[in-house]
């Protein structure tokens, strides 16, 4: 499997609960709308900061996971017509672009 990591920062102006309801109710649904979303991601999962008094606010206010099969079904995704003029052009809407961070990884379960 392959798993997709973005560290996201909301949009300058857009409080906390505005960007989670942004994301949630306008975001999501353009996103699982388009039928190669359910055609390739496998999992999706959207994490959200806590207060944690013993560690430093961290510097993004979420984190999305995405697995895909392969590294070819995430290209079909994020390349494909669909997303490109329906999902992408959304993203700053709600989110601070010069701010995003990607990693694509490859999972290995240490523990669980």
């Amino acid at each position: 499997m392959i798993k997709m990591i973005i560290t996201l920062k909301r949009r300058e102006g857009m409080s906390l609960q505005e960007f989670k309801d942004y994301r949630r109710d306008v975001h999501a649904p353009l996103l699982f709308a388009i039928p190669e979303a359910d055609q390739y991601i496998r999992r999706f999962v959207v994490s959200y900061p806590v207060p944690a008094p013993s560690f430093s606010e961290p510097s993004y206010d979420a984190v999305v996971e995405a697995w895909f099969d392969t590294m070819d079904d995430l290209d079909a995704l994020y390349l494909c017509e669909n997303f490109r003029v329906k999902v992408d052009p959304d993203h700053e809407n709600f989110i601070d672009m010069s701010k995003v961070g990607r990693i694509i990884s490859e999972e290995i379960l240490v523990v669980g």
